[in-house]
């Protein structure tokens, strides 16, 4: 059979079904209310194509929290946010384009302001025996990156 594009083979390799330990997704959203309701979405389906579905509520929330600091802090931005599964943990990060302050003050001020837009995605994260953190972002252009790490046992039982 000929194929309608002269480059591409009949000689497909086969690519694995998806499974957990497949799930790596990455994307690049607006900072904005509306972003969060995609970043959930786009959450669950990923679990649940990847067989994760009984983590999704506490994913969820996480990622949906995440989203939201980030437009708190960037508004009318982008963001990044990746989902990867590892070593039966889902691993979050979004990086938003906040830069970190010069100013001792000011940066200890904003550093308050952000664990206060996190506190519920604290709240999650421990009850998931998991780990959440943020700090300056290493991507070229700065920012902040802000993670968190859920057990797969824990987030299953959230």
């Amino acid at each position: 059979m000929a194929t309608p594009c002269p480059i591409v083979t009949d000689d497909v390799p086969e690519v694995a079904a998806p499974s957990p330990d497949t799930l790596a997704y990455s994307f690049t959203l607006p900072a904005g209310a509306a972003s969060c309701r995609v970043a959930r979405a786009a959450t669950r389906v990923v679990l649940k194509v990847h067989g994760l579905e009984d983590m999704a509520d506490a994913a969820v929330q996480v990622v949906s929290e995440l989203a939201a600091c980030a437009g708190q802090f960037t508004p009318g931005e982008e963001v990044y946010l990746s989902l990867r599964y590892r070593e039966d943990a889902l691993r979050v990060i979004l990086y938003d384009g906040h830069p970190r302050h010069r100013h001792p003050r000011v940066a200890a001020a904003c550093e308050v302001r952000r664990r206060a837009a996190l506190r519920v995605l604290g709240c999650v994260v421990r009850a998931c025996e998991g780990e959440w953190g943020f700090g300056e972002g290493r991507e070229p252009g700065g920012g902040t990156r802000m993670w968190a790490v859920l057990p797969g046992w824990g987030a299953r039982g959230w």
